[in-house]
């Protein structure tokens, strides 16, 4: 079964199965709005920077203001993984793209942290890899319901998207695989207990003439996809690993 967001861009190519393994190091991440400013944990070359338009309906009016997230790249880990996109073109889909990659895997995220959320634990089977949704369910049942609600991650809320650590190998029995890491940092109004999530940033958006706040938790996730390039086998992207600072570790 593939995820039906994995269709379209590489989106149908990267049909759906997704999965987590390898974290790398962390990536800086700056988020600022009006004058605020706040730093996310540290980020992987150069300096990437993106403007997202947040909006928000207060009174039947729509206030829009800008987040501007910046990311200061790893130079080993940007260079490599340029090497392995080279090696996934050359060798295995000649029709890669990490930039329609990205913006499936981003839907898929948003898709699979609200079923997640909502304990939908069977939706998630041809998504997710079986052993993991087991582990996912266990976790999941142990959380309060405010952490429950800050695992899902809108897609209007998604304020920063970048591939971590990708990998080619091969198994005992000649198979091919080809995982990626997805690094996700998103929004999330949930009311979270002030030392719950040690490490998270808090800040608040002004909203309206008045200067009315609302708070907002800055969270992050990891998810790896991965898929196997063996002859024969359905071309489906799996979630083999996933991870959300503070709530699912």
């Amino acid at each position: 079964m593939a995820l039906p967001m994995l269709r379209g861009c590489y989106c149908s190519r990267l049909s759906s199965a997704f999965n987590i393994t390898r974290l790398f190091k962390p990536e800086t991440v700056v988020l600022s709005r009006s004058s605020r400013t706040r730093l996310a944990p540290p980020l992987p070359v150069g300096v990437v920077a993106a403007a997202r338009p947040y909006s928000s309906d207060r009174g039947g009016h729509k206030h829009k203001q800008n987040v501007v997230v910046v990311g200061v790249p790893n130079p080993f880990i940007w260079f490599r993984t340029r090497i392995y996109y080279f090696l996934i073109r050359a060798y295995f889909d000649k029709e890669f793209n990490i930039e329609e990659f990205t913006e499936g895997a981003k839907q898929a995220f948003s898709h699979v942290s609200r079923l997640l959320s909502q304990c939908q634990f069977e939706a998630l089977e041809g998504l997710v890899a079986k052993d993991l949704i087991g582990k996912l369910e266990e976790k999941c049942n142990l959380l309060p319901l405010s952490h429950k609600r800050a695992l899902s991650a809108d897609p209007d809320e998604i304020m920063y998207t970048t591939p971590g650590d990708v990998g080619i190998y091969y198994d005992d029995n000649g198979r091919k695989f080809v995982s990626i890491l997805m690094r996700f940092w998103y929004l999330t109004s949930a009311r979270l207990p002030e030392d719950s999530l040690e490490g998270t940033r808090v800040f608040k958006v002004a909203i309206g003439e008045e200067g009315e706040a609302e708070t907002k938790r800055l969270l992050s996730a990891n998810y790896e996809f991965q898929r196997e390039f063996t002859k024969g086998v359905p071309p489906d992207w799996t979630i083999t690993r996933i991870e959300h600072s503070k709530l699912l570790d």
